[in-house]
């Protein structure tokens, strides 16, 4: 009964209801991991009024996909969800829900923190802040590149 959904929208998500019907029905599952990210107010030391996110799409759906694909083939994992936002957002909005469920709780940690890792570092999409001094666009940090790196093989 694995399966995995993907979603790219401008529109908001309902957390409660999203992890509900992830799990729904699946009598296998004993954890529901997730990681929600959110629009912040400060970033590299400067206010962010805003951001708008972009993506190219069906290849951001394909490339989500590939990876997802990848944790199932690393852990034990049942159901995957991500939702990824897009257009304009401002601080305190929601902008990505990652959730995993599996038999026990270690699989569903890892897979959850490597797509999550993943999505920070190598999907295609597109971020640009609104700060005081200007629009600039947003890379991956070198953190978030070295917490990619950990899973190479």
């Amino acid at each position: 009964m694995a399966n995995s959904l993907i979603r790219i929208q401008e529109a908001d998500f309902d957390l409660t209801t999203e992890l509900t019907n992830l799990r729904k029905g699946d009598l296998q599952v004993g954890a529901v991991v997730s990681f929600l990210g959110t629009v912040r107010d400060m970033n590299e030391g400067s206010q962010v009024k805003g951001m708008t996110l972009e993506h190219y799409p069906g290849m951001t759906e394909k490339a989500l996909q590939a990876m997802i694909d990848q944790a199932k083939s690393r852990w034990d994992i049942r159901n995957t969800l991500v939702i990824h936002r897009i257009g304009p957002l401002i601080p305190e909005d929601q902008i990505v829900l990652v959730a995993v469920t599996s038999a026990h709780r270690g699989e569903a940690f890892a897979a959850c923190e490597f797509i999550m890792d993943y999505l920070k570092t190598a999907a295609p999409f597109w971020k640009k802040e609104e700060t005081p001094e200007g629009a600039r666009w947003v890379d991956a940090r070198v953190t978030d590149e070295a917490a990619m790196a950990r899973w190479k093989k």
